[in-house]
């Protein structure tokens, strides 16, 4: 009897002392810090995009020092649009973007990138062609690649406007009435 009350103590005590070992949760938290710097070191080192358009050409966007350069569109103020089908701001700005782009033809490009996962071309193509839509829009997973790597979009329509040369100018999230646009279009020109 002895010799059972002993041992028992000796595991309690052992039980005890030794308390959760938590080398294993540290191990995997470990596991998700590194993880989460990977993520980080890759998305500073991704600096170039290939943009996918629904028309099949490319957009080359590359991120620079104060701002994003887009191949091709070196000497026109760009604005970038982030947006969804679904979403009813984003479709009541497609008259306003198309009416700028068409009143500055050759010095201002809006580029929309497409956010939204497996949208299937031919539907895209539909919702291009019933809000008529007159500029290049992005359609691939690399667009949430993109987006994150400006610093995640959270809310649509978010837009970044870019001055000849590629400086940011302004970034605006949600809808935009078409003045204050023309506003930083003109700004982006040097108008």
């Amino acid at each position: 009897m002895k010799f059972k009350v002993l041992a028992f103590f000796a595991i309690l005590a052992t039980l005890l002392f030794s308390g959760c070992d938590s080398k294993e949760e540290t191990s995997e938290k470990k596991l998700a810090n590194n993880q989460n710097k990977i993520q980080e070191v890759t998305k500073k080192i991704q600096t170039t995009f290939t943009l996918k358009t629904h028309d099949g050409k490319t957009i080359e966007a590359k991120i620079t020092q104060d701002g994003m350069m887009f191949k091709g569109y070196e000497n026109q103020t760009v604005l970038l649009n982030f947006f969804a089908t679904w979403c009813e701001p984003c479709k009541a700005e497609i008259p306003h973007l198309n009416s700028l782009r068409e009143k500055y033809a050759g010095k201002f490009e809006i580029i929309s990138v497409l956010l939204e996962e497996n949208k299937d071309p031919a539907v895209l193509n539909e919702f291009i062609n019933e809000y008529k839509i007159e500029f290049p829009v992005t359609n691939s997973y690399d667009n949430f690649v993109f987006a994150d790597a400006l610093g995640g979009v959270k809310i649509i329509p978010t837009m970044y406007m870019y001055a000849k040369g590629g400086k940011l100018i302004e970034r605006f999230v949600g809808i935009v009435p078409e003045e204050m646009l023309e506003s930083d279009i003109k700004k982006g020109l040097g108008i």
